[in-house]
């Protein structure tokens, strides 16, 4: 099975102004002269990190890592009770691709993206297919209500009841019926004793249900205050809103990437985006190649997830 790339810095960093007073952390890694990617994390409002970059021959790729708006080392972080969300959309996230695609003088790029990721990623190549070489898209999500009422309303909880109580304890009884509206209302209550437990537990539940067995690692990571808050907010804002997508969007606009070389990569076992949506997008983009990995959940690092997405990278490093 492939494995991760060993560790590498990046050879440059900066912040971008994509304006709204709104800053982005970007970096490149890898050869400079390489074929450009750009990784899109998931969320919304989690992170990139180091072991992103590892996903990618760095003999061979151009590597592109951004924290997009509000979250990561991106700024003003959503932690911050006056943080201003409106102007973080999806179409925001979109247009600052292209603002940050400008700014390194890139062409064309291969697009790559999981979870959240792979909303931004189809998002963004529908709207700018000329601008998208390949794309490589993991634990497919686009917004829909099924998708969300799966996940946040109570249709994971046939398989994890014992962890969904954790979910609903911030909720009194009276507001469980509409869990992101419950939510929404706590989350952005500008007390810390209010939105701050509410985090927790709404990071707590996607931290513990997003891999096949539990990662201790990965529920300390997502509980961290300071990541939870920004995190929950920003997911529920996208939530609450439909990720400003009209309904089946992102689904029935799949003909647009006909001609853009794809691959689809999907856990058998994925909680938190089930496979039906990737079952939906693979009818709908037929070209694309689609792996149900049969031994993983959520997670781009469980092993068979993992050496699917460095297989594709390394296959289209060669074209």
């Amino acid at each position: 099975m492939a494995e991760l790339y060993p560790e590498i810095e990046p050879y440059e960093t900066g912040m971008l102004d994509v304006g709204d007073g709104q800053s982005l952390y970007w970096e490149t890694s890898g050869n400079p002269d390489g074929k450009p990617v750009v990784f899109l994390h998931g969320g919304p409002g989690g992170a990139t990190s180091p072991v992103h970059r590892r996903l990618f021959d760095p003999k061979r790729y151009r590597i592109v890592l951004v924290d997009q708006r509000g979250c990561g080392r991106s700024t003003p972080h959503a932690s911050d009770p006056a943080a201003d969300l409106s102007t973080n959309t999806t179409w925001h996230l979109v247009a600052d691709l292209e603002v940050l695609r400008k700014a390194l003088k890139i062409k064309r790029w291969m697009v790559f993206g999981g979870s959240w990721g792979s909303t931004l990623a189809l998002a963004y190549a529908q709207k700018h297919t000329k601008r998208v070489t390949e794309l490589v898209l993991r634990g497919i999500f686009t917004l829909r209500d099924a998708e969300l009422d799966w996940f946040y309303e109570g249709g994971a909880s046939a398989v994890f009841p014992d962890l969904w109580e954790g979910y609903l304890e911030p909720i009194p009884v009276g507001e469980r019926r509409h869990l992101i509206e419950a939510y929404h209302r706590r989350l952005f209550d500008e007390d810390p004793a209010v939105h701050g437990p509410a985090a927790v537990a709404w990071s707590r539940w996607e931290s513990s249900t997003i891999t096949l067995l539990p990662q201790a690692e990965t529920v300390a990571r997502f509980t961290d205050p300071h990541f939870a808050v920004a995190f929950a907010r920003i997911e529920n804002h996208f939530f609450t809103n439909k990720g400003w997508f009209e309904p089946e969007q992102l689904i029935r606009d799949a003909g647009k990437l006909a001609g853009v070389p794809g691959v689809i990569v999907q856990g058998r076992y994925d909680m938190c985006t089930p496979v039906f949506t990737a079952w939906d997008l693979h009818r709908a983009w037929p070209e694309a190649d689609f792996t149900i990995v049969p031994d993983a959940g959520h997670a781009f690092d469980e092993p068979g997830i993992l050496s699917a997405l460095i297989d594709a990278t390394d296959r289209f490093a060669k074209d």
